[in-house]
């Protein structure tokens, strides 16, 4: 039997080829994409702890009882910070929502993320620290108020439930469970000074809904994340005490009753231009005098809301404990800024004096971390929102390049508080609410200079001696020497930006603010909220 004669060769033709072309792209593709889905899911460490990130929005640092304040009531913050550490001089360095966000997304200084107004924050940045935290193999989780721009960029999260912005799980669950009913109820603005009790049972109220939310997220672990055992990063973010002043009456009457213990409003020698007397004052006023009782009843409602929150931030440790995850979680509880609420005639927010731009830091960890000595720790070092998500890498144990990120892990001050840091922090503002609101500054916790660009005023405060800055110092000859000092160093730290800023060794009267640096990652969208 002869054997089949050989098969003749094909040539390939141009669509055959154009077909192995792309089957080979996809693969290569493929394999890439498999890659990356697998560092992503690398097998997770049982040695990595949990971290619990609760921020609020809008709280002072001066608003809980460990703080040294007189009569707001904080009894799980304050265990936190007596059995864990307590930062006394933690800023926001653009105290207003969306820059100071944009700070905790990249561990970056405002010049370096580029937000320097009230401004949208860039739809990413070059090395956010959670896509780190992801690669580690954390489950990232967020609940509340995450201020992103677009609304629906969940960045490195696996989930967001969010309360009120991009997919509104909150309003829809109010809608649920109260249908007929409206949200808000109490009638006043955003940005209202007045105080009102909160009109729905408090179980509808969205603090108690970011707590439900937090606690069901704990009593399902494990089942709710993608494998056993893996550790999970959660966020969760109140929209309180945020004004209005809206805490339900119950959380309000303490302090009713105890209103002559409330701290009175600050008025220093310098705040007079803020007073705007004989004009109309509108109802989300940011500077006027509306006299004593007004700072004192807006605080019934802040204070109120604060202690709702604590009440809160118990439940959660109660679900850790219950579900025996305390001993390897670390917990950081901070804010996004201050409140002035009426302080030197001033309310709201982008201010660089205390009110605004001093914010809670406090650290907690489980016993598995370490650092048992530490405990009951209070630190001076200036620290600021860019050091939050720097913290949580070390923690994690997440390598990076010291060039990506400005923060520092506030970790390392609680093992060594003489390691080095840095000697002063830097603050600033381009504008808000009006075009002479354009500020920089420095602090080292210690003392405060403060540069207003467009008037070209100088303050300067000891805070030791002064922390409300009841006296500016600028023009008091036997601190002329301290002033010279403050001011070069704000010119050295600004002359790398040019003559917008520094112009003949000296610091620019007026300067243009920019909303924008020139590192801001993407081109600024035109997009421009309130100032909420």
């Amino acid at each position: 039997m002869s054997n089949p004669p050989p098969q003749r060769e094909k040539t390939p033709t141009l669509h055959s080829r154009i077909i192995s072309i792309f089957v080979v792209f996809f693969m290569i593709v493929g394999s890439t994409t498999s890659l990356l889905l697998a560092k992503d899911k690398a097998p997770p460490s049982a040695n990595l702890p949990n971290i619990v990130f609760i921020m609020v929005d809008q709280m002072r640092g001066d608003a809980m009882g460990c703080s040294g304040n007189p009569i707001v009531q904080t009894p799980n913050l304050d265990r936190l910070a007596s059995s864990g550490a307590l930062f006394l001089r933690a800023y926001s360095s653009t105290p207003a929502c969306k820059p100071a966000r944009a700070a905790l997304l990249s561990g970056l200084s405002p010049w370096r993320h580029g937000a320097l107004s009230h401004v949208n924050q860039a739809p990413e940045y070059p090395h956010e620290p959670l896509s780190l935290l992801r690669s580690r193999g954390y489950y990232c989780m967020g609940i509340g108020k995450m201020h992103f721009f677009p609304r629906d960029n969940k960045h490195a999260y696996h989930q967001i439930q969010y309360d009120f912005a991009a997919t509104k799980d909150y309003v829809w669950w109010f809608r649920a469970q109260a249908p007929g009913l409206e949200v808000d109820s109490t009638g006043l603005d955003a940005n209202d000074y007045r105080q009102r009790y909160y009109g729905h049972e408090t179980r509808l109220n969205v603090v108690r809904w970011t707590g439900d939310r937090a606690v069901d997220f704990i009593e399902n672990y494990p089942k709710n994340v993608e494998r056993e055992n893996q550790p999970f990063f959660l966020k969760v973010s109140f929209t309180k005490p945020h004004s209005p002043y809206d805490a339900p009456k119950e959380y309000c009457e303490f302090y009713e009753k105890n209103r002559d213990k409330i701290p009175p409003r600050a008025l220093g020698d310098w705040c007079g231009e803020n007073a705007r007397q004989g004009e109309a004052l509108p109802n989300d006023l940011h500077r006027g005098d509306l006299g004593p009782e007004a700072p004192t009843q807006a605080k019934i409602g802040y204070y109120g809301n604060i202690t709702f929150i604590d009440d809160e931030i118990g439940r959660i440790l109660d679900a850790l404990r219950k579900k025996g995850l305390l001993d390897n979680t670390l917990i950081l509880f901070t804010s996004d800024h201050g409140d002035m609420l009426g302080d030197h005639h001033l309310w709201r927010k982008s201010r660089p004096y205390e009110g605004s731009a001093r914010v809670p830091m406090v650290v907690w960890w489980g016993e598995k971390l370490g650092m048992e000595n530490r405990r009951g720790i209070q630190l001076s070092n200036p620290v600021e929102l860019r050091d939050v998500p720097i913290s949580f890498l070390d923690a994690a144990g997440a390598s990076f390049r010291d060039e990506w990120y400005d923060g520092r892990s506030l970790l390392a001050l609680i093992r060594d508080p003489g390691c080095e840091w840095r000697p002063y922090l830097d603050l600033e503002f381009a504008k808000a609410y009006e075009r002479g609101n354009s500020w920089s500054a420095l602090t080292d916790g210690r003392m405060k200079y403060i540069f207003h660009g467009r008037s070209g005023e100088e303050q300067l405060f000891d805070l030791t001696r002064d922390p409300q800055e009841l006296r500016n110092l600028a023009h008091v000859q036997e601190y002329r020497e301290t002033l010279l000092l403050w001011r070069e160093r704000l010119v050295r730290f600004l002359a790398p930006r040019g003559e917008d800023y520094v112009r003949e060794g000296k610091l620019v009267y007026p300067r243009d603010a920019k909303d924008f640096s020139p590192n801001f990652p993407k081109k600024p969208s035109k997009e421009r909220e309130t100032i909420r």
